[in-house]
C-alpha cells in the first residue's frame, strides 16, 4: 500500500532525471536514508523511465608499478576530469613488503624510506589515471606518529618540488600493516587514458 502512495510522488521527484543515463545511481543516492519498501518504490519508478542501463559514472584505474590493491577497493577512480587516488602505503610493488623491512619507524632513515616509497607508489597510480605530481590538487597524509611530521615533510617537499598542493596531515592510531605513513590525493586528469 505504501508503494502505491509513493509512486506518483516518485515520478514527480524523478522527472528531471528521466533523460539521465545515471538516474538509477542517483535514485539510490537520494533514497539511501529511506526504509527498504520506499526505496523499492523509487527504484521501480526509475526503471520504468529509463530505457537503457545506466552508464558508469566513473572509471577505475590501476598501475602495475604500484602495489596491488590490498582489499575491495580501486587504486584510483576518475570522474569528471578528477582522479581520486586511494591511500598508498610504503610497499615495494615487487615484493609487497614494507620498504624498510618493518624496522621501527624511529630507526634512522625508516620514516624517510617509507614516505619516499608511499609517494613513489602514489605517483605511479597518478600516471595510470592520466595525472601526475604536477596536477595534484590535494593530498592527505596519514601518520602513525605526528612526531615524524618534520621528517615526512622534508621528503614530501623534495618529491613534490616546486609544486605545493593543498594538504592535510592527520595522526591516526594505526595504519594498515602497521606502516608509519599513508598518502592519498585528488588530482586533475591531464592525459585521459583510453579504455581497453
Amino acid at each position: 500500500m505504501l508503494a502505491h502512495r509513493l509512486r506518483p510522488r516518485a515520478l514527480r521527484l524523478l522527472s528531471p532525471l528521466a533523460s539521465s543515463s545515471s538516474s538509477t545511481a542517483l535514485v539510490r543516492a537520494r533514497t539511501a536514508h529511506l526504509p527498504q519498501k520506499q526505496q523499492s518504490a523509487f527504484s521501480r519508478a526509475s526503471h520504468t523511465m529509463s530505457s537503457s542501463a545506466p552508464a558508469p559514472v566513473y572509471k577505475t584505474c590501476a598501475s602495475t608499478d604500484a602495489p596491488a590493491a590490498l582489499g575491495p577497493y580501486s587504486q584510483a577512480v576518475v570522474h569528471n576530469g578528477l582522479a581520486f587516488i586511494s591511500g598508498c602505503v610504503p610497499f615495494d610493488p615487487a615484493t609487497m613488503r614494507i620498504v624498510d623491512g618493518g624496522a621501527p619507524s624511529d630507526a634512522p632513515g625508516a620514516i624517510e624510506a617509507q614516505t619516499q616509497q608511499a609517494l613513489s607508489n602514489l605517483f605511479a597510480v597518478l600516471r595510470a589515471a592520466g595525472a601526475d605530481r604536477n596536477s595534484v590538487l590535494k593530498t592527505t597524509v596519514f601518520l602513525k606518529d605526528m612526531n615524524h611530521f618534520q621528517r615526512v615533510n622534508a621528503v614530501y617537499e623534495k618529491m613534490f618540488a616546486p609544486y605545493k598542493p593543498a594538504r592535510s596531515a592527520v595522526e591516526v592510531a594505526r595504519l594498515p600493516f602497521d606502516v608509519a605513513v599513508e598518502v592519498e590525493c585528488i588530482a586533475a586528469v591531464i592525459n585521459e587514458q583510453k579504455e581497453e
